[in-house]
């Protein structure tokens, strides 16, 4: 049997094939394409009674755009190169949705399963001390974020570690995003990766000859879709494609299983199911398929792999009967898979797209951060006297009424989950026809993937000549 292409030779080969297409010097390519600073380290910390050494990275892949931006993942899978891949398609991810950030990652060698709340506070505050010493975070330097294995607990260890470390410096908040709300954070950040990912597939299925090519009518409504994996960005891709797009979800696969159900599946109802039994196994009428790997063979409109890299492969990849892959994971399909999708017909919407709605709302955080204020404070009182104005001029002149709740929704005034939410919508509508606009006029472009590429080095490329560098 053939070896797997890694995750990290995946990305290189996208990228030489998106680069292809281009006519930017080989050096600028080279520039481009390599990470620009990696900070390994080993430090020790006291586990029961015991000191353990613990293996981590920080990767900044690219400095055009300052600072850089990068979730930090806990997983005992956690190697140089994975972070080293991750950090690139952060670099291509800001550039495509236009979020001003040099591309970064952060990787800690461990399974969460092993270690108490305790344990693993330690383990995040050491890893911030070890990054503030070789100035590997800061408001202006390198921003983290939430990525596999981390969440808004573990950001705000690292804002309270940073804060006691650089006591009196003003924007400290803005050191990490993917805060709790109460901690700085700003609403509407926990939903976003999964929120873009909707947003972006509504997007694509506006698209009526594509769509229609693929034996599917216009619009989200009526469409059966599959998530493997139901973490944060898992379970908001089908809480919202559910709620706001009608689609039926027939399958959800988790690592002690895979079930199914045509009728459609309650994700609301499987997640606090799955809170209380610790398992998605057995949840009321889903049938558990033999093999949990079979989530790739169930017939659906849409498969949203959303947990990690490589999860689709050579091995596995003629199996798959979706007609669209939303990849809401980080490389979930292997470019030797993508290859045999292709073929098929299978359309796939890439992660460096669809899984930036994260990174586009942690710009938002970082900028609430710098400015001090919550997005909305200063305009929704105002906007909602104008409205209301409005309404009463209308229906003084008119004669007619309005009830409470129609008169409540014409006259409400943006809240900051509303701005945050109409932003991300317009990012990831603004940044789908920047791709689109490359897939239909380059002549050997014939996949989204490579299309996003290009729309990305063609903006980092933008950037680093006119910084003078390349001439």
């Amino acid at each position: 049997m053939n070896k797997q292409a890694s995750f990290f030779e995946s990305v290189s080969r996208n990228f030489d094939k998106a680069a292809a297409n281009t006519k930017y010097p080989k050096g600028l390519l080279e520039q481009i394409k390599t990470s620009n600073a990696i900070y390994k380290m080993n430090f020790p910390v006291k586990i029961g009674g015991k000191f353990e050494v613990i293996e981590a990275f920080r990767v900044q892949h690219s400095h055009h755009r300052l600072p850089t931006k990068g979730g930090i993942r806990y997983s005992h899978y956690v190697d140089q190169h994975e972070v080293e891949a991750l950090a690139a398609l952060m670099t291509y991810k800001c550039a495509l949705v236009d979020v001003p950030f040099g591309g970064a990652k952060g990787g800690v060698k461990i399974s969460t399963r092993k270690y108490t709340v305790e344990q693993l506070e330690k383990i995040t505050r050491r890893y911030t001390v070890e990054l503030v010493r070789k100035n590997f975070i800061g408001p202006g330097i390198d921003v983290p974020a939430p990525d596999y294995g981390t969440g808004p607990r573990e950001m705000a260890w690292i804002l309270d570690t940073y804060q006691q470390l650089k006591n009196g410096e003003i924007d400290s908040a803005a050191c990490v995003t993917g805060k709790p709300e109460k901690t700085n954070g700003i609403k509407g950040r926990t939903e976003a990766t999964g929120r873009g990912v909707f947003y972006g597939l509504r997007e694509y299925l506006t698209l009526e000859d594509e769509v229609k090519a693929l034996g599917l009518q216009t619009g989200t409504g009526g469409k059966t879709m599959v998530i493997q994996g139901l973490g944060n960005v898992g379970q908001y891709t089908g809480l919202i494609s559910i709620e706001e797009g009608d689609i039926k979800v027939i399958g959800v696969s988790e690592i002690e299983g895979t079930i199914v159900d045509p009728n459609g599946i309650d994700i609301a109802k499987l997640i606090k199911f799955r809170a209380k039994k610790g398992s998605i196994l057995g949840f009321p009428g889903t049938k558990t398929l033999k093999k949990r790997e079979d989530w790739v063979s169930i017939k659906c409109d849409i498969l949203v792999p959303a947990a990690l890299e490589s999860q689709i492969h050579k091995d596995n990849a003629a199996k798959i009967k979706a007609k669209i892959i939303c990849e809401a994971a980080n490389g979930p399909v292997t470019a030797d898979a993508e290859a045999i999708l292709l073929k098929k017909g299978v359309v796939i919407l890439p992660d460096m797209y669809l899984n930036a709605g994260g990174v586009t709302v942690s710009y938002f955080e970082w900028l609430k951060n710098l400015s001090h204020i919550r997005f909305g404070r200063m305009e929704k009182r105002f906007d909602q006297n104008a409205y209301s104005n409005l309404v009463d001029m209308v229906t003084r002149l008119t004669g007619k009424t309005i009830g409470v709740k129609e008169r409540t929704l014409l006259t409400k005034g943006a809240d900051e989950v509303d701005l945050v939410r109409s932003g991300l919508e317009e990012t990831m509508i603004n940044s789908f026809h920047q791709i689109r606009a490359n897939y239909t006029r380059k002549k050997n472009v014939t996949d989204y993937r490579t299309a996003a590429f290009i729309t990305a080095l063609d903006k980092v490329a933008s950037d680093y000549l006119t910084m003078g560098i390349f001439p």
